[in-house]
This record gives structure tokens, sequence and C-alpha cells, in this order.
């Protein structure tokens, strides 16, 4: 029996059709294939775009990152927008785009570094936020991460990207806006109430990983901090890597294209920081672009069975 589900607090909905659902490995997926030469790998710096920094290890380096060759906006242009003849609003793709190569080694994947190799890589990601951030016209910094051909990468080797833009997304601005509408943080009572119920995946002692009640993808899966905790730098970053590893290392044991998301408040706001794994398995298709409502065929709690090994 299928049941249309709400999001915790926003206006967003999904109907979940169990009945149709299937395990990880039953999904068929198009697997990339690497050609030529890889332009992440060490000993090809110098066909990337000039390096901003890294993180040195053994006289080479562990995590690199530098622009995005192929950048979606740049610092140039109209940073805000304007309105002409009423309907046409419109700015410069003004922002930074940048790469941030994960690990040297061409044949491991995020999912199977160490749980010190993954702090590393979300140590650099709140660094490039803080200093993203303060840059002129920059009001968020959108980290993320595209695995696989149904995630949207095309290159192999491991990477993140991060899209500094000159306004806030409206993701972000809705969490917020819903956010205020109560009197203490929703975000705090959802994670008691998910550490206790069908959906809790993993847990430590600074972080809850579970299948959010209203999933939207296949499989997908939120990590949110116990304490509330706006921001990424604020985290337990070893109890954090711990967590994002546990779940990552199920994704890739479904072999399952995903999408990772760092979800957390600009400075002053009133936010609670999580992280939005979501695996991309089904296509959207026309009800779910005709009516924004999502069909998934994977419950969240049958979902939380196979991260938990059931």
């Amino acid at each position: 029996m299928g049941e249309l589900r709400k999001d915790y607090i926003l206006d967003r909905w999904v109907i979940t059709s169990s009945g149709r659902g299937k395990r990880p490995h039953e999904f068929e997926k198009r697997e990339l294939v690497h050609e030529g030469v890889c332009y992440f790998c060490p000993g090809n710096e110098s066909l990337t775009p000039k390096e901003i920094g890294r993180v040195a290890q053994n006289g080479g380096w562990s995590v690199r990152w530098f622009e995005n060759k192929f950048a979606a906006v740049k610092p140039e242009g109209r940073p805000f927008p304007t309105t002409d003849n009423r309907f046409f609003t419109f700015a410069g793709a003004y922002g930074k785009h940048e790469i941030i190569v994960e690990t040297p080694r061409h044949d491991k994947q995020l999912a199977e570094l160490s749980a010190d190799e993954i702090e590393q890589v979300l140590h650099v990601y709140a660094r490039r936020i803080l200093v993203l951030e303060g840059e002129q016209n920059i009001k968020y910094v959108n980290v993320f991460k595209n695995h696989g051909f149904l995630g949207g990468t095309s290159l192999v080797h491991s990477h993140s990207q991060i899209i500094a833009t000159s306004f806030i997304p409206q993701v972000i601005e809705d969490k917020m806006h819903a956010m205020s509408r109560f009197l203490q943080c929703p975000y705090c009572a959802i994670v008691a109430e998910e550490q206790k119920g069908a959906r809790k995946c993993f847990e430590n002692g600074d972080f809850l990983a579970f299948t959010p009640y209203c999933s939207r993808f296949h499989f997908e899966v939120w990590i949110f901090p116990k304490a509330h905790i706006a921001r990424l730098e604020q985290v337990n970053f070893k109890s954090l890597a711990g967590i994002v590893r546990s779940v990552l290392r199920k994704v890739h044991e479904g072999n399952l294209d995903y999408n990772l998301l760092i979800q957390y408040g600009p400075r002053g706001a009133d936010f609670h920081f999580h992280i939005e794994i979501c695996p991309r398995v089904a296509l959207w298709a026309g009800f779910e672009l005709g009516s924004g409502v999502i069909i998934n065929s994977v419950s969240a709690e049958d979902a939380a069975k196979f991260y938990r090994g059931e």
C-alpha cells in the first residue's frame, strides 16, 4: 500500500510506493569508464588550473584544490539581480567554482578512504567555506560531491566541488524560514525522534544518520549532529568522518551513484548543520516534473534496513 508523506517541516511531498521497491543491486546503472590522461592524478598537476592549496604529505599531497577549468560561475559581472520590465530579473553568473581532489589515488573513491582521510577532506570543506564566504559579494558556499554517471560527474577520479554564489540557495532560505515557525529547533526534535525509530541507520556519540521520513531519493540518508550546531567548522570532525564513512561504505557496497550535499547556516543565522547523501537510482519523470511530488519506490524504513545490514 502506497503512502503520501510530507517533509518534516517543508511543504514538500513524496509518494512512497514500496511494493515496487528493489534492493540496490537490482537496479541497472551505467558505469563511467576512464579514458586518456587523468588531470587529477599526481604528476599531472600542471594540467589543472593554478593550485589554490593542498594538504602536503610525504613530499606530495593528500588533498589539493584549484579553480574549475569549466566554471559555472566567475567573479565578474554584476553580482546582484535587478528587474527589467517587471518579469525579467537577472544578474551576472557571479561567484567562484573550485575542485577538491580528495585523494591522489585514482583507484579509490571517497567511500574507500580511511576515516582519517575523510576527516582531512571535511577539514578542507570547512576551510574553503570560511575563506570564500569572506570574499566580496559571496553570500553562500555550496559544497557538494557528485559520484557516478547518474550523480552527474564525468570524471572517475574522486573529487568534490565548490560553487560560491552571490545569493543564498532557496532550499537553505526555505529551511531557515520553516525553522523560524517553531519556538525551538525542529531538527533537534527530529533527531531525538529518529534516534529511537525504524529509520535509524548509524549513530555515534555526536551524530545520527537516518533515512528521512519523506525521502525523495531511493536510499537517501541524512547525517545530523545531535547538538544544535549551525556550521561545519563547529563539528567534531573525527566523529563526523566516521559516520560519513559508515554511510558511504554501504552506498558503495550497493554500487550506487550519489550526490553528497553540505547544508550549513550562513553566518549569524539559526540553522542545524547536516549532510544529505542522495543516491541516484531512479530518474524523475513526468509526474515528478509536472506536480513537484516525488514517487519513491523504496520506503525510508526499508532503506534503513539496508544500511543496518538487515
